[in-house]
């Protein structure tokens, strides 16, 4: 009987539907440690997570066959088995599964058997849950393997428990969102453990997917519930961990216990990680935005240029008639600062151009949000302009608080290809970007600081597309804005439970509830953006954009 096991842990990113480099990237770990017993990788690493439609394509379910039993075939050398994730047909139905490869063919599968159907998950959608599992008895050791949902609900591992299972391998695709590094290890895993008695070893991938970022923070729990490795976050890693099995079954050896980022370090990561993930993924040569002196584009072109690099960050200020010297001298300064290029293009004969235009059929009209909104538009045609001339992706930089409240304006500082502000609120702009001015990130490729102008971060937030304009001549305080919109957006609260908890005018709370069912229509139309918190726009809150729903 096997008394002694090396499992190596591999935290690491994917590509959706490249089979080949996902492989490929398996058998180079593999290659790196010929004297393991047996190698784990993430949920579907195979084939990519999450695959969406795309894994109903039978091409690439019969791709994956072959691969999967290519893989299988490299273990006759005698080396270390693999855990590897893929996908299974079978008459019909589509499993997401995990696959034993050892001694040159695939000892099990295993199906995963709770299908998540929340928040960023649409595996009802795309696959056929599996039976309850059975335990996998693999060189006289019985494994249990949970599928990432398998391991976060008890059922899967209490059955497992009752079939003998000494040891539960769970491989997860466990997006990001705050606290839920903590959460999984404190909360849902440690429960398992004290529910079984048995340790667990947690895997989860790392990396961007368009909207969803994962961030490893990788675990292995003993029986007792004590903390025996802790892999870093963010970052691809193989951790090398021991096992022996005693009288009281299979324990790890104690091993590095990784620091996990802290607030808003690690709302930074997510940050960095996705842009470059979805720049780089996507082949573009870098990204060009509007740098207007205010700080939601301000912190954008220093993620951006942590996420790529400087020389591949394009800013170009586009000022107005409106537009403050100070905000000329902070966009100035900010891109000094980063180390990118800034450009300087005047929208003011686009706007006269305009007026010219529409005079005529303005005439007895008065000034009023329109011209706002060609402003707005002109500088969004203008960064299209450049993006489909010199090819660099254009980023957006709008944040939550005024996408919630339509805030924007469509076809104009909403146009581009990627939003990273889009999941975050406006207090937290302001905490991310104190954060950066002071700190530079450990993921960086731009490892300067201060990266703005502090009065880039102290000055009254304005569009500045009329004579002195603020951003609160029509909406609350910042501050209170965000309290309004978590509890409308995160918790579903309705306005008389914001005004029961902070006491704010109920018309003012009321007003916010309209602009946000309003703005439904402007957030099916926006870029991309990564998700941060629990109930991102997009694919966490699909709301019908024409309804008559409201709580006041």
């Amino acid at each position: 009987m096997t008394q002694k096991l090396t499992i190596v842990l591999s935290q690491m990113t994917q590509v959706v539907g490249d089979l080949a480099a996902n492989a490929a990237a398996m058998r180079a770990v593999r290659a790196r440690h010929p004297d393991a017993d047996l190698i784990l990788y993430p949920e579907l690493q195979l084939i990519g997570y999450p695959p969406e439609d795309l894994v109903l394509k039978p091409a690439l379910a019969a791709r994956a066959a072959t691969l999967l039993a290519e893989l299988a075939a490299d273990t006759a050398d005698g080396g270390p088995a693999m855990l590897v994730g893929s996908v299974e047909w079978e008459e019909g139905s589509l499993y997401n599964i995990v696959a034993l490869l050892d001694g040159g063919r695939i000892v099990a599968t295993r199906r995963k058997h709770e299908l998540p159907n929340y928040g960023t998950f649409d595996e009802k959608r795309v696959f056929v849950p599996g039976p309850l599992p059975d335990v996998v008895e693999w060189r006289g050791v019985k494994l249990g393997l949970p599928i990432c949902e398998d391991g976060w609900l008890p059922k899967v591992c209490q059955h497992l428990v009752g079939q003998g299972a000494e040891l539960l391998i769970s491989v997860n695709g466990s997006p990001y969102e705050i606290d839920k590094d903590e959460r999984r290890l404190t909360q849902v895993f440690a429960s398992r453990v004290a529910e079984t008695r048995l340790p667990v070893i947690f895997l989860n991938r790392v990396g961007g997917q368009d909207e969803i970022v994962f961030d490893g923070c990788s675990f292995v729990l003993n029986r007792d519930g004590t903390t025996a490795h802790r892999l870093t976050d963010w970052e691809s890693e193989e951790r090398v961990t021991h096992w022996t099995k005693g009288a009281e079954g299979w324990r790890c050896e104690a091993g590095a216990i990784a620091e996990w980022e802290a607030h808003p370090a690690d709302i930074y990561s997510a940050m960095i990680i996705s842009l470059r993930d979805y720049v780089e993924r996507n082949r573009f040569p870098g990204v060009v935005l509007g740098l207007s002196g205010g700080i939601d584009s301000a912190i954008c072109a220093a993620i951006a240029a942590d996420a790529l690099g400087p020389d591949k960050v394009w800013c170009v200020m586009m000022p107005s008639r409106f537009t403050s010297e100070a905000s000329l001298d902070d966009a100035a300064g900010c891109a000094a600062m980063i180390g990118c290029r800034l450009d300087t293009i005047s929208i003011v004969p686009a706007v006269e151009a305009f007026d010219a235009m529409l005079s005529g059929t303005f005439a007895d009209k008065d000034v009023d949000i329109t011209e706002e909104n060609v402003q707005s538009r002109i500088r969004g045609v203008t960064l299209m302009a450049l993006s489909n001339k010199f090819g660099p992706m254009l980023l957006t930089t709008g944040n939550k608080s005024e996408m919630s409240v339509g805030y924007a304006t469509i076809y104009g500082d909403m146009a581009g290809g990627y939003n990273p502000l889009k999941d975050a609120y406006k207090m937290t702009v302001f905490a991310v970007a104190k954060w950066r001015n002071e700190n530079v990130p450990r993921l960086s490729r731009n490892p300067v600081t201060p990266v703005m102008p502090d009065t880039i971060i102290t000055k009254p937030p304005s569009a500045e597309l009329r004579p002195d304009q603020k951003d609160e001549d029509s909406l609350p305080p910042y501050a209170d804005l965000d309290r309004m919109l978590h509890m409308l957006v995160e918790e579903e609260a309705s306005v008389d439970d914001v005004v029961a908890k902070y006491g704010f005018d109920r018309d003012a709370v009321a007003r916010i509830e309209r602009l946000l069912m309003l703005a439904e229509y402007k957030r099916r139309q926006a870029p991309p953006g990564v998700k941060l918190s629990t109930r991102n726009f997009g694919r966490d809150r699909r709301y019908p954009i024409t309804h008559g729903f409201r709580t006041a």
